[in-house]
């Protein structure tokens, strides 16, 4: 009998695919969270690869999986916990970047320090 490995992230897959969801509630939580994340560059510049349209689907949808469960209201390490809240979120994250980093250009790590020196509410509307 074969393991079920994604248990726990269905709500995270369910949400992928709702693009305009995942676009929205990302910038409402990373407004919330940005002072707090560390990884705040990676997870932008994760974002822009995801909704970039020269980026090959497979990539969208594992960067997009990511970025679910970072704007997942429940995890399995709770955010509000100080210092650990968003290790699991990195976690996440640094995977999926680590399995697709050939697929996030310069254009798009440039697009995530513009955005954070600009200002996330800016960032928003661009």
């Amino acid at each position: 009998m074969a393991a079920d490995h994604s248990v726990g992230f269905e709500p995270a897959d369910r949400l992928a695919e709702d693009r305009e969801s995942v676009r929205r509630r990302f910038w409402q939580k990373l407004k919330r969270v940005v002072a707090q994340l560390p990884f705040a560059e990676d997870l932008l510049a994760a974002y822009y690869c995801a909704f970039d349209k020269q980026t090959p689907r497979h990539v969208q949808a594992s960067l997009l999986g990511a970025i679910a469960y970072f704007i997942l209201p429940f995890d399995f390490v709770p955010d509000m916990l100080p210092m650990l809240g968003f290790t699991d979120d990195a976690a996440i994250l640094a995977t999926a970047l680590r399995l697709v980093a050939s697929h996030i250009t310069s254009d798009h790590r440039d697009a995530a320090r513009a955005a954070l020196k600009r200002g996330i509410g800016e960032a928003e509307a661009t």
